[in-house]
Parts: structure tokens; sequence; C-alpha cells
């Protein structure tokens, strides 16, 4: 019994995580594409980065208090929100060029 309490206490967190919607933000050619995507209001958003590109990436967001680095040809997933409506700004802080928004309001419909 007490394995059992374990092993659920263990996978609680996971089903916390549970998104309202996917998103795939990729790096090809040293962009983020697309490097803007509306998504709704008050959902939870599960983003994959995929990078294509052979150099690491650092996605940062001041706006959604993220920062991770994703390898070159790797990916990362985070988890957002419920986000409020706005607009939050992203970059790759290894090269602050390559710069991305998204916009969040209640009239965007699912993204992916």
């Amino acid at each position: 019994m007490k394995r059992l309490l374990l092993i659920s206490s263990l996978l609680f967190p996971l089903g916390a995580l549970a998104a309202d919607i996917d998103y795939t933000l990729t790096v090809k050619d040293h962009l983020f594409q697309p490097s803007e995507f509306a998504i709704p209001t008050g959902k939870k958003i599960k983003l994959v980065i995929r990078n294509q590109d052979s150099l690491p990436v650092e996605f940062e967001s001041s706006d959604l208090s993220r920062e991770v680095i994703v390898p070159g040809h790797g990916e990362v997933t985070i988890y957002l929100g419920p986000i409020e409506s706005g607009t939050y700004q992203f970059f790759n802080d290894f090269n602050h060029t390559m710069q991305g928004t998204i916009v969040v309001n209640s009239a965007s419909g699912k993204v992916n």
C-alpha cells in the first residue's frame, strides 16, 4: 500500500502539466519559425521548441519568465499558462536578432 501511495504521489505532478494546446516552435536557418503566433487567453500551452540548426539557442522570455537552452538538432518542451491576454516577446539570448512574439487573446483559436 505504501508503494502505491508513493507511486501515485510521484505521478500526480505529471497530470498537472497537461496542456490545453500543443504548439511547436522551430528554429531553422537561425530564425524562429513562426516568428509570431497567436494562442487563446486562459489556456495552458505545451510548447515544443525544435532546433534544426547545429548551434544551440537559448529561448528566453522575460515576459513569460522562461529561459531554456535548446541544443543543436535537439528539442525542449516547456509549459506555459494559463496566459492572460497580451503580447509576449521571446528571443535567442545567444543571438538577439532572433526574436518572436506570442499574441494571446480571446479571439485566437487552436493554433496547431
